[in-house]
């Protein structure tokens, strides 16, 4: 794809390879970054202003593994809140889910890994681990890494 394609271009060659037929847009994120990994961040409704530091960095903004993280973590309690729908659970509404992500290198080239570390209090491991894999079935972010990154999923301090 070239640079100075326009955007209908560039949403035409989207769709070319777009692997999940879409019904319906539900909300489009807009960020503009400059800088890179040493740069800053803003969303294009204002609600997102940050400094981006490299992970390790004197900098003091985020990274690219924490903003990724927190949207995971976010988006899979959410998931776990409609499988326990589904499922008719009753939830505490104390649920946790404490994400890291690992910026990794192999063979000079860089890749995540990722751990979800779910606790959901009030319910047995069993009923736990039902919503957890559900919610892994239907968390977009989970959908997106499936396949593509080495992720473990933990049910912890359920009880």
């Amino acid at each position: 794809m070239e640079f100075n394609q326009t955007s209908a271009q560039a949403t035409k060659a989207f769709e070319h390879i777009a692997i999940t037929k879409v019904e319906k847009v539900l909300y489009t994120g807009k960020t503009h970054t400059t800088g890179g990994r040493d740069g800053a961040a803003k969303s294009s409704d204002g609600k997102l202003d940050v400094k981006l530091s490299s992970p390790g960095s004197s900098g003091s903004g985020t990274n690219p593994e924490q903003l990724f993280a927190a949207g995971w973590s976010a988006c899979f309690l959410g998931a776990i809140r409609f499988a326990a729908g589904k499922f008719s659970v009753k939830l505490t509404g104390n649920e946790t889910v404490d994400a890291e992500v690992d910026l990794c290198n192999s063979e000079g080239g860089y890749f995540l890994q990722a751990r979800l570390n779910v606790t959901i209090p009030g319910v047995s491991p069993e009923v736990a681990n039902t919503l957890v894999n559900e919610a892994h079935q239907t968390c977009p972010y989970s959908k997106a890494t499936r396949g593509n990154i080495n992720v473990a999923i933990n049910v912890v301090n359920n009880f």
